[in-house]
């Protein structure tokens, strides 16, 4: 199957490859938008529509829900059950930034879920991604920043509970600080918490990876290139992680609605192939969570987050 990968799929893609990549996805990531909502319900969906057009390129697996112990092994069980009971009250509902309806109930169940697929199918094949996920300002007993519960979170405890992983690395590229994962993973035994970020942005209350780069505004490709090689080599060469959960939001990019970066869509996609490839020659597998992208046209967004799950299985598959 001919797979397009490098930037928007059809006739301005500049790299073909010969590829297949293992994607999870379920039916309840496509959640219909809540009232007074803000964030792009159907990117899920549009994003499942552009894998679709890969055809055979694509091996497509669907989670199972994330059983509740282990949503309360990262969560409080009050938190896990004013969700679970659609009784979350409004001080939470406005930090998550919508309201929790049944859908959005059965969503957040799934997503880790998926997470937790696509980090297994990463260790028996080298790479899969979550078509959702990367919720990572979910903290403790509450959701926020469009985030009900830490996917990236559960599924690296779980890992490491499991005996699946010895030492699980979280990569967040995201524009925003992955302050709920910091918190929930500060202090258990094997796992490591890494974020490259926008200083200014959201949230303004920072939370403390075992690794956070902060940048400042308008920081563009190379600079942002350099200083990520500059920094997490060195982290990965010092836990040496029998598995990384990437966060591979494309926020960073300079036309995003919620960034403070200064990315190119080439330098997205620079990005991406660097981070897999450092996994790739190192030998560790490498599982991907959506993460997160903002803009006017849904449809461009979508696209931008197809070419980086392209070009992340493009160097595992190659």
């Amino acid at each position: 199957m001919l797979l397009c990968a490098g930037g928007r799929c059809g006739p301005a893609a500049h790299a073909y490859l010969w590829v297949v990549i293992r994607v999870v996805h379920h039916p309840d990531y496509v959640a219909p938008a809540p009232a007074r909502s803000t964030y792009q319900w159907n990117k899920n969906g549009l994003v499942r529509d552009l894998l679709r057009e890969q055809g055979g390129a694509i091996e497509w697996h669907r989670p199972e829900p994330m059983p509740r112990d282990w949503l309360e092994a990262v969560h409080t069980p009050g938190y896990v059950a004013e969700v679970i009971g659609l009784a979350v009250p409004p001080d939470k509902t406005r930090r998550i930034g919508f309201p929790v309806t049944a859908e959005v109930a059965r969503r957040a169940q799934v997503v880790p879920g998926g997470t937790y697929l696509a980090a297994l199918l990463a260790l028996r094949h080298g790479f899969a991604a979550n078509t959702a996920g990367g919720s990572h300002h979910a903290l403790a007993d509450t959701g926020a920043g469009f985030c009900v519960f830490n996917d990236l979170a559960i599924a690296a405890n779980r890992l490491v509970e499991e005996g699946m992983a010895a030492r699980v690395l979280v990569v967040d590229c995201d524009v925003h600080q992955g302050d709920g994962t910091a918190a929930l993973l500060d202090g258990r035994p094997g796992v490591a918490t890494y974020s490259i970020h926008a200083e200014k942005n959201f949230p303004v209350r920072k939370a403390r990876s075992t690794l956070d780069v902060p940048l400042p505004d308008g920081v563009g490709d190379d600079a942002y290139l350099a200083t990520l090689a500059e920094t997490l080599v060195p982290l990965v060469d010092g836990f040496a992680p029998d598995l990384i959960l990437y966060q591979a939001g494309v926020d960073p990019f300079e036309g995003d609605r919620l960034g403070r970066l200064a990315l190119t869509r080439e330098g997205l996609v620079r990005r991406d192939r660097w981070v897999a490839t450092l996994a790739h020659t190192l030998g560790i597998p490498l599982a991907s969570a959506l993460g997160g992208g903002y803009g006017d046209d849904a449809m461009e967004v979508s696209h931008r987050h197809v070419a980086s799950l392209l070009t992340l299985g493009g160097v595992f598959s190659g």
